[in-house]
């Protein structure tokens, strides 16, 4: 299982720091004594989790364009990193549709350059690719997708994630295959969390709404998605960092997500964390005849636990109210940055078990 002490003293750059996933990542690999490299944008909401989370004299935040190849190797040639995980991306479906250009310029483009910065660096040993379970061509079945199902992600954003999968399969073909350099890709579900402050996603519309004492407005209460806690496929992201560092073998394409109980409605979704936080918060369906999104997703990990014997330690229900958790920690001004730490230990002692 994972090992934290496999990263103490390790140099991990870490693309996309400053977003939600990007900050809980860096906080972790801190806490394991990484030497952390962080290059994203700013941080890309008001209020923004990062600037919250304690980070800045902790690791090196370097704020750059995914798109500047020419910065990008600036970066690797001073700091020489080891582990790589590409995480920086335009993640927001409807946003895509707003400005497709911009989707994929981000997350196309940016694959190629981060790929060929580790084609140019054989510093790099390791090197993880963080996509999406939005990739496959959906057919909205009722079973799992698998890692040999066909990718073609419907909207731009599914797309280009899509496009970027099969720009890490050609440089890995082409290129890392005769290098030293091990080479994946993640495919993981939605994630939930504290701190996840993006627009358009249900679990922050729904703590917006309760500290304002309002209604919380669900668009596609049928819609169903696999959910888990924002720490579950950051962990498994750095076990198949570290496996594939010290064995090859261990390099492939892999599907992170919940089990099958856990892929649960937004309906469903909205209930619990109405139970978990309480004061009465209801909930109200009001389709807003927005563009298409997917409405029936999951995805199959047996390859994950077959391979890692890697299985999720908190289920949809303690995701939940470790979310509701540092969510009133923040309302109340307490210190989010703490609770981080607290939550993070509990769940690596989950891990270890």
């Amino acid at each position: 299982m994972l090992n934290e002490e496999f990263y103490q003293n390790k140099t991990v750059l870490v693309t996309g720091h400053t977003g939600f996933k990007g900050t809980w990542m860096c906080r972790l690999l801190v806490n394991a004594g990484a030497k952390v490299i962080g290059y994203a944008l700013q941080p890309p909401t008001t209020p923004d989790l990062f600037s919250m989370s304690d980070l800045e004299h902790k690791m090196t935040s370097i704020i750059g364009d995914i798109r500047d190849l020419e910065h990008l190797k600036e970066v690797f040639a001073k700091h020489h990193p080891e582990v790589v995980i590409h995480m920086a991306a335009q993640p927001i479906v409807r946003d895509s549709y707003k400005d497709p250009v911009y989707t994929y310029d981000t997350n196309v483009m940016g694959t190629v350059n981060i790929c060929e910065c580790v084609r140019l660096n054989p510093c790099v040993k390791s090197f993880l690719n963080v996509t999406t379970d939005k990739v496959y061509e959906n057919k909205e079945w009722e079973w799992g997708y698998r890692e040999n199902e066909p990718l073609d992600g419907y909207d731009p954003y599914s797309n280009s994630k899509s496009c970027s999968e099969l720009v890490t399969h050609s440089y890995k073909n082409s290129f890392f295959c005769n290098m030293e350099v091990a080479v994946s890709t993640a495919r993981a579900g939605n994630v939930i969390g504290g701190g996840d402050f993006a627009n358009d996603r249900i679990v922050p519309d729904c703590i917006r709404a309760a500290m304002k004492k309002e209604d919380i407005i669900v668009r596609n209460p049928h819609s169903t998605r696999p959910f888990q806690h924002v720490l579950e496929p950051i962990a498994a992201y750095l076990l198949i960092c570290q496996k594939q560092y010290e064995d090859r073998s261990y390099e492939g394409y892999y599907n992170v997500g919940p089990d099958e109980t856990d892929c649960v409605t937004t309906g469903h979704l909205v209930d619990v964390f109405c139970e978990k936080w309480g004061q009465n918060q209801k909930w109200v369906n009001q389709y807003d005849g927005g563009p298409h999104e997917a409405n029936f997703l999951k995805l199959d990990c047996s390859k994950l636990k077959n391979v890692f014997g890697w299985k999720p330690r908190w289920n949809f229900n303690m995701a939940m109210e470790k979310t509701v958790e540092w969510s009133k920690v923040y309302e109340a001004d307490g210190d989010v940055a703490a609770c981080m730490d607290k939550q993070i230990q509990e769940f690596l002692s989950e891990y270890k078990k």
